[in-house]
Parts: structure tokens; C-alpha cells; sequence
């Protein structure tokens, strides 16, 4: 690396209260990342019906956001390496108000699609560049005790985020297209407070390049890769000439990318720190919590609604256990890190709580106690809020300030692929599932699925004759437990991994 060339950067920590001012700023841009996904996460069912779409356009909704947000990840966490980390974050608040505009007047669905992918853009700048600030400010060992804030910012957004959601999707003076505009406000707000407040020793480094093939080439290896999990088994079969092209293709433009990235002088995604031990299973255990979580909790909200029949508002209450297990162990656990600098023994407790949690829920269907269901949430936020951020320090503890954007790019950018894959992929098992029980449930009516006014495909379940919305309902009860077994498999991968860490401490130190 060129570190040589750069100018000196100041290692001390800050004290506390400069950060807290600094701070301030960084945890409403986290609050408004994540308030964007759980606000409209529970109105999504409403919005999708409104707009006529279907099943599969429900999962690209989601999907379009994170698979742009990974895509660029390890593009936004290099360039925090390069160039001003202040001015980057500026612009990418300017890009996540716009989009989020675009997205509350859009008119279709692929409208919405398409804006929300210019809007995970956005939100993939904002998740690592906090991270990466933070970083570049506190040491792992203080930072533990920090993440503590983070966790609750991220509780509170998880929490209000869906109570906000469901409030302004039922109130008729508002409507679901405020679930996109209510952000704009707070990310204003944050923009001012960070020009006035954040202040860098920065990094000059003209001598660099970004490195936009490896870039361009990651971006599409991992889009097509998603392309075809979200279509294998619906629109072709999973033996299949489409199959064959698209997954070689992905391999093949995938090792491109790291013959790339081996060569070139500034990586986007650092090879020799990824191939180091801890950094390697921390991120497969990032991939695998990502995948297991976004996965899973994406469609809490359209089996309260859809499967049991909750208002948007109910369905945000519902989900409160879910949200307030991350608050609480996140919050605990980030000040018993600092307080011990241990950090494996919170993941390793985190990733088998996760498991376990999402075991319960994986023998859910569209009549099962609220009570069970609520302490099944409960296990994956308490799982959830141990590991996520805790694994991001394992990694940043293992590499030096002048590689911290590009470490912390590239851990944010394996989870952000988890999630983005396992939306696609338990969509698309949720899918099959809910068209194969729907065909049964009418056939048993006597009905021809065929007949049956599109009960298979649209989520607008209210324009249903109330015989096949009870089907529909049933359906999307019942298949939702599946997917949260497949969730508990891969969170299982994470246990693995997670057991493997070098039980090491965090060092005290902002560089090394």
C-alpha cells in the first residue's frame, strides 16, 4: 500500500465528549438507513397490492435496495481509504434524499423497483461510511463500548420503524408513500449537524487509483449470481441451459475479479487481509448472519398481515420482541466488550442464540400462539445484537488505519451478500411454497387454481372472493415456517466459523 505517501494521520483517540458531538450526527445517518428498510418493510405488503404486483416483485422490492447497496459496498469503503471520508458521506446523503423521494411518488412497481435500487446506493454509503468514520475516531477496544449507542439507534429504528410504518400506511391522510418520504427530514438534519460537527485528520493520496474494473467486475459476478437465485425455479428450471450460462458466467466474470484484485495496487476488496484467518471466518460468519437475518426477518411483516391477517399497525406491534432483543444484548454486550476487550465468546453466544431462535420459529404456521411466535423473534434479536456488530470489530482489529474503509467495505459488503441472497432465495422458496399449498387448498374447494382470479400471484389479498382468502391466508401462514429452517441452517454456518476465532483482545489503540 502507499501509507508511506500519505500524510500524517492523528491515532489518538478523541475524548469522549468530542465524540458525542461528532457522533451525534453519524447515529441519525444510521437511524435513517435503517428506518428506510423497517418503515416500508411492513407497509410493503399494502404497497404491493395497491400497485398490483406479485410475489416475486414483493422480493424484488427488497431485494433491488440490498443488491445495489452490496454491489457498491466495497466501492464506498475504498474510497473512504482515498479521498475525504466527510465529503463522501455528504454525498451520499444527497443521493439516499433523492431516491427516497423518487421512491415515495413512484406509480408502478418497477418504478419502485428501480428507485429503490438508486436508493440502496445510498444506503450501502451510509451503513459502511459510519462504520468507517467511527473507526477512524474510537479505538476496538472504547468502540465496544460505543456500539452500544449504535445498538440502540439501530433498536430504536427497528422498534419505531415498523410502528411508524404501520401507523402511516393506516392513517388515510398520510398513506404508505410517506413510509419513504418521512426520512428526508432526519437526513437533513443530519447533513447539518456533520458539516458543522465532524471533523477528519485526513488521508491525501494522489498517487491512487480506484480500482474500477475489479469494482465493475464484482458488481456484475454478484448480480447475476442473484439474478439467477431469484428466478431458478420459476421462470426455469434449476437443471437448465439458463442455469448453465448464468452460473458459469458469474464464476467466471467472479475469478476475473480476483485476478484483479491479486494484481492491482489499490484492491477494492484487500485480499491479503481477507485471506487472513479471523478476518476470513468473521466475514463467513458475517455472510451467514446476514443471510439468516435479512432473510428471514424481510417477511415477518407479510406473515402478520398476510397469514394472519394483522393491519400494518398490529403487524409493527407484533414485531416489537424481535427488535427489542437487539436492543438490549447489543447494547449489553457492547459494554461488556469494552470493559474485557473479549469479543468471541459474545458471537459464539450470539450466532447459537440466532439458531436456536430461528429453530422456534421455523415450527410456526398461520395459527400458532403469538407468545411462541414473539419468543422466537426475541431469541434472533438477542442473536442478532450479540454478533453482527461484534464481528465487524474482529476485523477491524486486525488491520491499520490506512486499510480500515476497505476492511470495513469488505465485511459489510459479505453480509450485505448474505442478506441480499437469502431474500432472494427464501422468496423464492416462500414462493413455490405458497403457489404449491394455494393449488392444493383450492382443488380441495373444488376449485380450478387456474379460475381462481389469480389467488397464486397478486398480494392483494382483499380483492379475493373470502373463500380463497382464506386459502391465500393459510398458505402464506403455513410456508412461511419453512424458510425460517433454511434461515436456522445457515445461521448454523455461523456457529462454525465463530468457534474457530482466535480468542484474542481487542488492542486500545486507533492504529496499530
Amino acid at each position: 500500500m502507499s501509507a508511506q505517501t500519505a500524510a500524517p494521520v492523528e491515532a489518538a483517540p478523541m475524548d469522549h465528549r468530542h465524540v458525542l458531538r461528532a457522533l451525534s450526527g453519524l447515529l441519525i445517518v444510521l437511524f435513517v438507513a435503517m428506518i428506510s428498510v423497517t418503515v416500508v418493510s411492513v407497509a410493503l405488503p399494502r404497497i404491493i397490492g395497491e400497485l398490483n404486483g406479485t410475489q416475486s416483485q414483493y422480493t424484488w422490492v427488497v431485494t433491488a435496495s440490498l443488491l445495489a447497496s452490496t454491489a457498491s459496498t466495497p466501492i464506498w469503503g475504498k474510497l473512504a481509504d482515498l479521498f475525504s471520508k466527510k465529503l463522501l458521506l455528504q454525498i451520499s446523503i444527497g443521493l439516499f434524499v433523492v431516491s427516497s423521494v423518487a421512491c415515495g411518488f413512484a406509480q408502478t412497481t418497477p418504478q419502485l423497483i428501480g428507485f429503490r435500487a438508486v436508493q440502496g446506493l445510498g444506503m450501502g454509503a451510509l451503513q459502511v461510511l459510519v462504520q468507517v468514520i467511527i473507526a477512524a475516531m474510537i479505538s476496538p477496544k472504547e468502540r465496544g463500548r460505543y456500539n452500544g449507542y449504535l445498538g440502540g439507534v439501530m433498536a430504536v429504528a427497528t422498534v419505531g420503524g415498523p410502528l411508524l410504518g404501520g401507523f402511516v400506511t393506516d392513517t388515510s391522510w398520510l398513506g404508505w408513500r410517506w413510509c419513504f418520504f418521512i426520512a428526508v427530514p432526519f437526513t437533513l438534519i443530519a447533513f447539518v449537524i456533520l458539516t458543522r460537527t465532524l471533523h477528519l485528520a485526513e488521508v491525501r493520496r494522489p498517487d491512487t487509483k480506484v480500482d474500477y474494473l475489479g469494482a465493475g467486475l464484482i458488481a456484475a459476478g454478484v448480480s447475476l449470481l442473484l439474478l439467477w437465485v431469484t428466478f431458478v425455479g420459476d421462470e426455469f428450471d434449476w437443471v437448465s441451459w439458463q442455469t448453465l450460462v448464468m452460473v458459469a458466467a458469474s464464476v467466471l466474470i467472479l475469478a476475473a475479479a480476483v485476478l484483479v484484485e491479486a494484481r492491482v495496487k489499490e484492491p477494492i476488496v484487500p485480499l491479503h487481509v481477507v485471506r487472513r484467518r479471523d478476518p476470513a471466518l468473521a466475514i463467513v460468519a458475517s455472510l451467514a448472519v446476514g443471510m439468516a437475518m435479512f432473510g428471514g426477518a424481510v417477511f415477518l411483516g407479510q406473515y402478520f398481515q398476510i397469514g394472519r391477517g394483522n393491519t400494518p399497525t398490529e403487524a409493527g406491534l407484533l414485531t416489537i420482541p424481535l427488535m427489542a432483543g437487539v436492543l438490549v444484548s447489543s447494547t449489553v454486550a457492547g459494554r461488556l466488550v469494552s470493559k474485557t476487550g473479549k469479543v468471541k465468546p459474545f458471537i459464539i453466544a450470539g450466532v447459537v442464540v440466532l439458531t436456536l431462535g430461528f429453530l422456534g420459529l421455523s415450527q410456526i404456521d398461520h395459527e400458532t400462539d403469538l407468545v411462541l411466535v414473539s419468543l422466537g423473534m426475541l431469541a434472533v434479536g438477542i442473536g442478532v445484537g450479540m454478533s453482527m456488530q461484534n464481528l465487524v470489530l474482529v476485523l477491524q482489529n486486525t488491520v491499520p488505519l490506512s486499510e480500515l474503509g476497505a476492511a470495513s467495505g469488505s465485511i459489510t459488503f459479505f453480509r450485505s451478500l448474505g442478506g441480499t441472497m437469502g431474500v432472494s432465495v427464501l422468496g423464492a422458496v416462500l414462493a413455490h411454497q405458497v403457489s404449491v399449498k394455494i393449488a392444493a387448498g383450492l382443488a380441495g374447494l373444488g376449485i380450478d387454481p387456474a379460475k381462481a382470479g389469480g389467488g397464486s400471484s397478486t398480494l392483494n389479498v382483499k380483492a379475493l372472493p373470502p373463500e380463497i382468502q382464506e386459502v391465500v391466508r393459510a398458505a402464506y401462514g403455513d410456508a412461511t415456517g419453512h424458510i425460517f429452517l433454511i434461515s436456522a441452517a445457515i445461521a448454523l454456518v455461523g456457529v462454525v466459523a465463530s468457534l474457530f476465532l482466535t480468542p484474542t483482545k481487542l488492542r486500545d489503540s486507533v492504529d496499530l
